[in-house]
Formats: structure tokens, C-alpha cells, sequence
């Protein structure tokens, strides 16, 4: 009964609704009946150990990956491999191709132009602190300024719920503090964050909800 009242909850006003998930890899249950919402303003954190499920979940809710059961919804609609859904959702995993001969600047400006973002272009590289990496091209970076970029593209556009994994990975503590902060703002801007993470006190201090995948399965909400 408490998961027919959860999944009610759910469907009242969340942008995204997990019912029921289950992926099967091999033969094996990979993700076993997950269920769970994240609302507008939220910040719902996946914890768990590497191979829970984490990002499974999250590529899920790409539609890179197709469940072996269960429902899906994001903004009321399944995922798809749609413009109209890519312009309300943004998503940070592994690394992305890049253009090699494109900068960081003309990488986010590029982001920025397609997705019609009336953003600071300076002030997303001041933020992200790339400004003295600004006319680098990302091959040239550290792994942690290549995750910066990233992360700079995902929020110097418009959407309204960033999916990302593992984010502070590859970042020094103070940047950490200050990406949980942004994620705080865009979060009470209206929008929804879910993310798998393993650092505790980035997940505390992003105020996140925590949702507990041990076994393949949500065993704590």
C-alpha cells in the first residue's frame, strides 16, 4: 500500500516518476523494482556502491538504456532521443566527444547559441573557474577541467532537470563547495537535480534527499 501511495504522490506534480524499474544484464536483475519521484526544487542523491545501479537508473532515464520492466516518465512523458525532450534535459556521465578544434569558450558558446541561453558567456567561464584555460581546447585540459566544462555546458543552458553522475569526480574540495551551492540555486529556481554521487559531504551539502540502492534494490528513502 505505501508504494501505490508513493507512486500517487509521485504523479500529483513531479518531473520525474520511477515506477516498477528493473534492467536485466546477462541474466541478472541489475536494477530490482525501483521506484521513486523528484519534484521541482528537489535534489535526490543515488548512493551506493560502484555496480548498485546508479547509473543504470540514470541511463534509464536518458533512453540510452531500455528498462526490462517498469514505467518511466520524465515531464509527464517516457524518455526519448527527441530535440523537444534534450531541450529540458541535460545530463553529465562519462566524457563526451569533443570538436578538436574548437576552444572551451567555443564549446560553451556553442551549447549557449544552440540552446538560445541569454547566460553570461564570461561569467559561466569565471564561475567554472576556466578563465585562464578559456582558449585551450578541452584535449588540452586535466580531467577536472574537462569535467568543469562539462558541467559549465550543463548549466549555462536553459532545462529543467539535470541528470548527472557522479559529478564530483575529479574535482578539488572547494570547487565541490561551490558546485553544490549552483546546483542548490538551480534547484530552488523551479528545476529538479537527480544524481549518483559517493561523496557525503557533497550530498549534504547540496541538501539532497538520499535514496539508498544496495543489492540493486532502493532499500532506504
Amino acid at each position: 500500500m505505501n508504494n501505490v501511495i508513493k507512486i500517487r504522490r509521485y504523479a500529483e506534480a513531479v518531473i520525474v516518476a520511477v515506477r516498477g524499474l528493473c534492467v536485466e544484464r546477462g541474466g541478472n536483475l541489475v536494477v530490482k523494482d525501483v521506484s521513486f519521484g523528484v519534484a521541482p526544487g528537489e535534489v535526490v542523491a543515488l548512493l551506493g556502491v560502484n555496480g548498485a545501479g546508479k547509473s543504470t537508473i540514470l541511463r534509464c532515464l536518458t533512453g540510452l538504456l531500455s528498462p526490462t520492466a517498469g514505467e518511466l516518465e520524465v515531464l509527464g512523458k517516457p524518455p526519448t532521443a527527441d530535440p523537444e525532450y534534450w531541450r529540458d534535459v541535460a545530463y553529465v556521465a562519462e566524457e563526451p566527444s569533443w570538436y578538436p578544434g574548437l576552444t572551451v569558450r567555443e564549446h560553451l558558446d556553442l551549447v549557449r547559441v544552440t540552446h538560445g541561453s541569454e547566460a553570461d558567456l564570461d561569467a559561466a567561464v569565471d564561475e567554472f573557474g576556466l578563465t585562464g584555460r578559456a582558449d585551450a581546447t578541452p584535449l588540452a585540459l586535466s580531467s577536472g577541467q574537462r569535467r568543469r566544462v562539462m558541467l559549465a555546458a550543463a548549466l549555462l543552458r536553459p532545462s529543467r532537470l539535470l541528470l548527472l553522475d557522479e559529478p564530483e569526480q575529479t574535482l578539488d574540495s572547494g570547487f565541490r563547495g561551490a558546485l553544490a551551492r549552483r546546483l542548490v540555486a538551480y534547484a530552488q529556481g523551479g528545476g529538479a537535480v537527480l544524481l549518483a554521487a559517493h561523496d557525503l559531504e557533497f550530498v549534504a551539502a547540496c541538501g539532497a534527499r538520499r535514496l539508498i540502492i544496495a543489492d540493486h534494490a532502493l532499500t532506504a528513502e
